[in-house]
C-alpha cells in the first residue's frame, strides 16, 4: 500500500511539473540543417482536427488530430519554391500553399505559385501560377477563400526591379482570382493608386493581405509612402476604387530595427468579421510600429464599421508598461463568435533580448484586449539568424492554433500551442451568476459529483476536458437553469476515459470556472 501511495504522489508531482496552461507542441526541428522560419498555419472550419502549416523555404506540415501530432515533408515544383509561404483552405477541405518561385529556366521570383493538396497536406500537385510579367519580381503574396462561392483571391507586390534605387522603378499591388480551385488565374491587375519604390523598405508598397466581406466584398490594406491605405472591390475583383482610402500614418515606417533580429517589419494584416454577431462586417487592420520610440515597438489595431470608408483611431493591443518590444504580429478572427486573436513576440518580462511569445484576444470588437503568454520558456535570438517576416495564427470554434519560430543553441524550430480558451483571460473575471465547488470524491475511481449554485437564471455548460484542452465529455450543453443548487453525477466509464488528470468547467456566455480532478481507473 505504501508503495502505491508513493507512486501516486510521484504521478501527481509529474503532472504538476509538466502541466502548462497552453501546451507547446514542437512541429519541426533539424539541428544544423534546413532552418525553418516565417511560418504559416490554417485550420479547416469543416473539420477542426485538420490543420496544415508551412515554413521557409519549402517545408510543409500536416495534422489530423487538432495539432497534437504532425507529419512533414518538403515541397517541390517545376516553378521552384522560394519562400513567403501562405496557406488557405477551401470549402471542400482542400488546402493551398502559395509561395514565391525560382524556376530553373526563368527569373528569380518571377511569379506567384499555388500548389494544392486534397489529402490534408500529405501530397501536393505541381501547382499553377499567376503574375508572370517578364523579369519583374512578384513578392509578398497572401490569399483568401470566399466561402460563399469558393473563389480564391490573391494580392501581392510587383517590383519593376527588386532592390533598385532608380526612381523610375516602381512597386505596385497586384490582384488575381481563381474560380476553379486554383487550376487557372485571371491576368494580374494593379489595384493601388500610388506606387512605391523598389528598395523593399518604408516607401515600398507591401503587406497586402486580402479579406472577404459578408456579401463577397474583397478588402485589402497595405503600407507604403502614404502610410496604411485601403482598397476594396464589390465585383469579385474586376474593379477597384479609383482612389485608395487613407487609414492612418505609419510612424517610423514599416521597416524598422529590433535588437537581435536581422530584419523586422510591421506590415499590416486585414480581416473581416463574418460571424452572425452584431459585429458582422467590421473590418480590422493589425500592424506594429515604433511611434513611441525605437525601444518601444507596439502592436496596434484599427477598425471600420462602414465598409472601409472611415477608420477608427489606432488602439494599442499589448497591455504592458511602455518601453518594451512587441513585434512580428499576426491577427485572425474566429468566425463563429467574432473574437479577434493576435500573436506576437514580446520582451515585456526582460531587460535584454530574451523573447517570449504572447497572444491577445478581444471579445468586444477590438475595444479591449486580454494579453497572455503562450510560450513555455523564452529564447534569445541574435541577428545572424534570419527569422523571416511574420508569425501566423488560425482559429475556428474555440480551436486556436498560433505558430512561431524560436531559436535554441543556434538552431531554429517551429512551434504551435494548444491554446486553452478557458485560460484566455476569462478565468480572471469571477462569475457573478454561479459558483462551482471541487468535485467529490477527488481523486476518484468510479463516479464523482459536481456541485454548483446558480444565483440567477442562466444558460450554462458543464464540460470535462483533458490536459490538452480537448472536450472529452459534455454533461450540460447550453441549457437553461433556474436559480438554485444542483448536483451532477459523472461516471467516466460512460465516456471510455483513461486514468489521468482532467478539468471540469462551468460556464455561461461571459465567464468560466474551472477545477482540476484526477481519475484513477
Amino acid at each position: 500500500m505504501k508503495k502505491r501511495i508513493i507512486l501516486f504522489l510521484g504521478f501527481l508531482l509529474l503532472i504538476n511539473i509538466s502541466f502548462s496552461q497552453h501546451t507547446n507542441i514542437l512541429i519541426h526541428y533539424e539541428s544544423g540543417n534546413n532552418y525553418p522560419e516565417e511560418p504559416t498555419i490554417v485550420i479547416d472550419p469543416l473539420n477542426t482536427n485538420n490543420l496544415v502549416a508551412g515554413a521557409n523555404i519549402k517545408n510543409y506540415y500536416y495534422s489530423t488530430d487538432g495539432g497534437y501530432n504532425w507529419g512533414k515533408g518538403t515541397l517541390s515544383s517545376t516553378y521552384g519554391v522560394m519562400g513567403d509561404p501562405c496557406l488557405i483552405v477551401d470549402t471542400a477541405g482542400h488546402f493551398y500553399f502559395f509561395h514565391l518561385s525560382n524556376p530553373p529556366s526563368g527569373s528569380w521570383i518571377d511569379r506567384i505559385v499555388c500548389q494544392k493538396t486534397e489529402d490534408v497536406g500529405q501530397t501536393w500537385n505541381n501547382g499553377s501560377f499567376m503574375g508572370l510579367n517578364g523579369t519583374k519580381a512578384q513578392d509578398k503574396e497572401w490569399a483568401i477563400v470566399d466561402r460563399n462561392n469558393n473563389n480564391i483571391y490573391v494580392t501581392w507586390t510587383q517590383f519593376d526591379n527588386y532592390g533598385s534605387s532608380n526612381p523610375n522603378d516602381k512597386s505596385d499591388i497586384h490582384f488575381s482570382r481563381s474560380t476553379d480551385g486554383g487550376e487557372s488565374w485571371t491576368e494580374a491587375l494593379r489595384i493601388n493608386e500610388v506606387s512605391g519604390n523598389c528598395i523593399d523598405n518604408d516607401n515600398t508598397v507591401e503587406g497586402a493581405v486580402p479579406a472577404v466581406g459578408p456579401n463577397g466584398e474583397i478588402y485589402v490594406a497595405w503600407a507604403g509612402p502614404e502610410g496604411i491605405v485601403f482598397d476594396r472591390s464589390l465585383d469579385q475583383g474586376d474593379t477597384w476604387l479609383d482612389e485608395d482610402i487613407f487609414v492612418c500614418d505609419f510612424p517610423g515606417g514599416w521597416a524598422y530595427s529590433i535588437p537581435g533580429i536581422s530584419r523586422c517589419n510591421g506590415l499590416p494584416v486585414t480581416v473581416c468579421d463574418l460571424s452572425k454577431e452584431t459585429n458582422n462586417g467590421i473590418i480590422y487592420i493589425n500592424w506594429t510600429d515604433q511611434r513611441n520610440g525605437e525601444d518601444d515597438t507596439d502592436v496596434w489595431v484599427c477598425k471600420s464599421t462602414d465598409g472601409g470608408n472611415t477608420w477608427s483611431e489606432a488602439v494599442r493591443v499589448n497591455d504592458d508598461h511602455p518601453g518594451k518590444q512587441q513585434f512580428f504580429t499576426w491577427m485572425t478572427i474566429d468566425q463563429t463568435n467574432g473574437y479577434l486573436y493576435f500573436v506576437f513576440y514580446d520582451r515585456r518580462n526582460y531587460d535584454d533580448n530574451n523573447t517570449d511569445v504572447y497572444m491577445a484576444v478581444s471579445k468586444d470588437n477590438g475595444e479591449t484586449f486580454i494579453n497572455f503568454k503562450i510560450s513555455e520558456s523564452p529564447f534569445l535570438p541574435y541577428s545572424g539568424i534570419f527569422f523571416g517576416d511574420y508569425t501566423n495564427i488560425t482559429a475556428h470554434d474555440d480551436i486556436i492554433r498560433p505558430i512561431w519560430a524560436r531559436l535554441n543553441d543556434g538552431d531554429l524550430s517551429i512551434w504551435t500551442a494548444i491554446v486553452d480558451p478557458i485560460y484566455v483571460g476569462i478565468q480572471e473575471k469571477q462569475p457573478e451568476l454561479f459558483s462551482l465547488e471541487q468535485n467529490f470524491p477527488n481523486p476518484f475511481k468510479e463516479s464523482t459529483y459536481f456541485k454548483f449554485k446558480i444565483k440567477k437564471p442562466a444558460v450554462i455548460n458543464l464540460k470535462i476536458q483533458d490536459v490538452y484542452g480537448r472536450v472529452v465529455a459534455t454533461l450540460i450543453n447550453n441549457s437553461f437553469y433556474d436559480r438554485g443548487k444542483y448536483v451532477e453525477c459523472f461516471n467516466p466509464l460512460d465516456f471510455n476515459m483513461k486514468s489521468g488528470v482532467y478539468y471540469f468547467s462551468l460556464s455561461d456566455n461571459e465567464s468560466t470556472i474551472k477545477h482540476k480532478m484526477i481519475f484513477l481507473k
